[in-house]
C-alpha cells in the first residue's frame, strides 16, 4: 500500500494534468467540499498558462486527451465515470462519452518476449506468420497471425498484455482508493453513491481483464449460451496458444459496423442490424445473466452471412435473477405505461428504501416515462433515460447499485451503436419483446409451473432423506425427551439461522426449509409424546 503522501502526490499530479488541458473540476452549480476549492485555486496559475493551448478545442477533446495523458487506468476510469452523470454531472458524463480506449502500440520485441514467455519455446513454434500490432488499447494490443493445422494456414488474432500493466494499476488503483475513502470521509451527501463501491467495481473487471485464460473462458461460454441465436456468434478460442497473458481467438473477416458504405455495398440492412445489436444485448444480459459489456463500434463486425460477430471480452457483466427481473420489469414497465409495476420493482429489489411511498415513486417514474411516449423515435433516448433516473437517486435517498454499473455503462454504449446503424431506431419498440418475453417466460404461468416443479423437487429432496433424519432423531430421544419436559422451542439462533438461509434462497427453497424445519419439529414432538 502506498503511503497517504505518495497518493496525494499521484492525484495532485492527475490535478495538473486536468487543469492543463482545461477540465472542470467540478460540475457547475455543485456544493464544493473546501478540499476541492483549495485544490482548484492552487492550479489557477497552471490552467491561467494553459489556456491559450487549450482555446477552440472542444470541451469533450479536452477531458479525453487529459485522461489518456494520465494513462491506462484513467482511461478505464473516465469509461467508467461515463455513465455516473450523478456523481460527476451531465456535462462532464457527456464529455466522457466520446473516450475511446487506444494508446500507441509496444515494440514487436516485447511483443515477441510476451508470447515466449507466456507459451515457452521460440515464437515460430506456435506461429507460422506474425504481423504488427492492428490495434492497442489501454491493457493489451491484438496481433494478426497464421497458425499451420492439418497442412493448412489458419488465420488467428493474438492478443498480449502490455509489459507491466498489473504493477500500472494496482498503483493508480491505490490512489484511486484513497480519494473515495477521503470523499466518502469528509462529503458525507456522497456518501450515498458509494465511491469506493465504485471503484471496487473497477477494480475487479481490470483484474479480469488482466488474465486472459479468463477472457477465453468467457467467450467459450458465451459461445454455449448463444449457440441457438441465429443473428450473433462469438470467435472460437486457441485454447494451446492461449494462456494468462496471451490469448489466441479465431480471425474475423467480418465488416466492422462502423462502416455503413460497406455495409451497404454489402446489401447488408442496416436497420435490421441496429434491431440485432440492442436485442442481442439485452437478451444475454435477461436470459443468461451474462452479458458483453464493451460492446462499442470496434469490437462488433458483421460475417458473410449477416450475423453479428463480437470481439474483446475483456470486460463482461453478469446480473443475478434480482438484477434480471428489475430490468425486464423496469423496461416492461415504462413501455407499457405500467408505473406502479415499475415502481414496485424498484421496492422489490431493495432500491428504494421503504419509507418513501410506492405510489410517489411511481409518480416520478410516470414524469420519466410519459414524455417517452409523446415524442419520435430518433428523439427517445436510453442514455437520456439513464440520467433522469439518477436524478431521482437523490430525493429517493437511492444508494449506488454496484452490480448495476456495466449494466448502465453498456446500455449507453450499445444504444449508441444501434442508432449509428438506424438514426431512427425505436428503442422502446425494439426491446419490448425481449423484455415482454422474459416477464411472461419467468412470471407468467410456465414460470409458475417451473418454480412449482423445482419446489416440488426440493421438496422431495427432503422427504427421501426423512429416514436417515428419523435414525439420528431416534438416537437422540432422550435429548428430545428432556426437551418434551421443558417445552418445545426454537432457541434465537435456530430462528436466526433459518432467516440467513432464507434470505439466500429462492421462494420455494424458503418453503421448503420452512417445511423441513416444521416437519422436524412434528416429528420431534411425535417421538417424545
Amino acid at each position: 500500500m502506498a503511503s497517504a503522501l505518495t497518493n496525494l502526490f499521484r492525484l495532485a499530479r492527475a490535478g495538473l494534468v486536468l487543469a492543463q488541458h482545461g477540465v472542470r473540476f467540478v460540475p457547475p452549480g455543485t456544493k464544493t467540499p473546501l478540499p476541492l476549492k483549495l485544490a482548484y485555486a492552487a492550479t489557477w496559475p497552471v490552467r491561467v498558462i494553459s489556456a491559450p493551448f487549450q482555446a477552440g478545442k472542444p470541451r469533450e477533446r479536452r477531458i479525453t486527451d487529459a485522461l489518456a495523458s494520465l494513462g491506462p487506468s484513467y482511461i478505464k476510469l473516465g469509461q467508467f465515470l461515463a455513465t455516473r452523470a450523478d456523481l460527476i454531472g451531465p456535462e462532464l458524463a457527456s464529455d466522457l462519452r466520446h473516450l475511446q480506449d487506444k494508446l500507441p502500440p509496444f515494440s514487436m520485441e516485447e511483443a515477441r518476449r510476451a508470447v515466449e514467455e507466456a507459451l515457452g519455446g521460440k515464437l515460430e513454434d506456435h506461429f507460422a506468420e506474425f504481423g504488427p500490432p492492428v490495434a492497442a488499447a489501454s491493457i493489451a494490443q491484438v496481433h494478426k497471425a497464421t497458425v499451420i493445422e492439418n497442412g493448412q494456414p489458419r488465420k488467428v488474432a493474438v492478443k498480449i498484455l502490455r509489459p507491466h500493466i498489473e504493477r500500472r494499476f494496482r498503483r493508480d488503483l491505490d490512489s484511486f482508493y484513497f480519494a473515495a475513502r477521503l470523499i466518502e470521509r469528509f462529503h458525507v451527501p456522497s456518501r450515498r453513491l458509494r465511491p469506493v463501491a465504485v471503484v471496487d467495481t473497477l477494480a475487479r473487471t481490470t483484474q479480469l481483464e488482466m488474465d486472459l485464460r479468463l477472457e477465453a473462458a468467457a467467450i467459450s461460454e458465451m459461445a454455449e449460451n448463444s449457440a441457438d441465436d441465429p443473428d450473433f456468434r462469438v470467435p472460437q478460442v486457441d485454447w494451446r496458444r492461449t494462456a494468462r497473458r496471451v490469448l489466441t481467438v479465431e480471425w474475423i473477416d467480418g465488416i466492422p459496423v462502423s462502416d455503413r458504405e460497406a455495409l451497404l455495398a454489402a446489401g447488408h440492412d442496416l436497420n435490421r442490424l441496429g434491431e440485432i445489436v440492442l436485442r442481442t444485448f439485452l437478451r444475454h444480459a435477461m436470459r443468461d445473466g451474462f452479458f458483453h459489456a464493451d460492446m462499442h463500434q470496434g469490437n462488433l463486425f458483421v460475417d458473410e452471412q449477416g450475423r453479428i460477430v463480437a470481439v474483446d471480452f475483456g470486460i463482461m457483466g453478469r446480473l443475478g435473477m434480482k438484477e434480471r427481473r428489475f430490468l425486464a420489469e423496469i423496461l416492461h414497465g415504462l413501455i407499457t405505461r405500467d408505473y406502479k409495476r415499475a415502481a414496485d420493482v424498484h421496492y422489490w429489489a431493495g432500491y428504494v428504501p421503504p419509507h418513501h411511498p410506492v405510489a410517489v415513486f411511481a409518480q416520478a417514474l410516470r414524469a420519466i416515462g410519459e414524455p417517452i411516449h409523446g415524442r419520435t423515435a430518433s428523439e427517445i433516448s436510453m442514455a437520456d433515460l439513464l440520467g433522469q433516473l439518477f436524478a431521482y437517486t437523490e430525493v429517493f435517498d437511492m444508494q449506488t447499485r454496484p452490480e448495476l454499473i456495466l449494466l448502465q455503462k453498456s446500455m449507453v454504449i450499445v444504444e449508441g451503436v444501434a442508432r449509428s446503424l438506424d438514426p431512427n431506431l425505436n428503442l422502446w419498440t425494439t426491446a419490448e419483446p425481449v423484455a415482454r418475453e422474459w416477464v411472461e417466460k419467468n412470471y407468467g404461468v410456465s414460470g409458475r409451473l417451473r418454480e412449482a416443479g423445482e419446489g416440488a423437487e426440493v421438496l422431495g429432496r427432503i422427504l427421501t432423506d426423512l429416514p436417515g433424519i428419523i435414525e439420528r432423531l431416534d438416537q437422540g430421544a432422550t435429548a428430545f425427551a428432556e426437551m418434551g419436559k421443558n417445552g418445545l422451542r426454537l432457541d434465537s439462533e435456530t430462528i436466526e439461522r433459518i432467516g440467513a438461509a432464507e434470505a439466500r434462497q429462492t421462494r420455494w427453497g424458503r418453503a421448503a426449509l420452512w417445511v423441513g424445519a416444521l416437519s422436524l419439529l412434528a416429528i420431534a414432538a411425535a417421538l417424545v409424546s
